[in-house]
């Protein structure tokens, strides 16, 4: 007689379910120039200095997004990875990978485009479908150099 495949769970029942964090790394590669019009060229490139350039710079960016939730008793996942990474690609990196985030990126218009302002867009652009998935937006982290990064907690 064939045996049942059930899923049988190690957690007595008045134990509650642990809230676990889990992190997507995607990268995408952008140019932008930070520069505040209401400024002379001068305030621009003494508040900027090379990110200032009048014909941009350009950086290998890490993208680390970070969600929290109790694990699925069937799956024990948060979120299906594969759903996270689509959400990702399609949002976000397809709209930043090799763009200027200056000129062509829809959710930067009109934002200086610092790694603080690039973390809140971000963010902005996928919580709702990923919260729509049963699990919360915990973090947004751009690095946009070995030496900076941003991150952002949707406050």
């Amino acid at each position: 007689m064939p045996q049942e495949n059930k899923v049988v769970s190690l957690r007595p029942e008045f134990e509650p379910m642990p809230k676990v964090y889990i992190t997507r790394r995607e990268r995408f590669n952008a140019a932008h120039k930070l520069w505040n019009t209401k400024w002379s060229d001068e305030k621009n490139f003494e508040v900027f200095g090379k990110c200032a350039n009048e014909n941009w710079h350009g950086h290998n960016y890490e993208l680390f997004v970070t969600v929290s939730g109790e694990p699925d008793e069937n799956t024990g996942c948060i979120i299906d990875l594969k759903i996270l990474s689509k959400i990702l690609k399609d949002k976000v990196i397809e709209m930043l990978d090799h763009k200027n985030l200056n000129l062509d990126v829809s959710f930067m218009k009109d934002k200086m485009a610092s790694t603080e302002n690039l973390a809140v867009a971000i963010w902005n652009e996928i919580q709702t479908e990923i919260e729509a998935h049963d699990c919360k937006l915990h973090c947004v982290k751009v690095i946009e150099t070995e030496n900076n990064y941003a991150e952002y907690f949707g406050e």
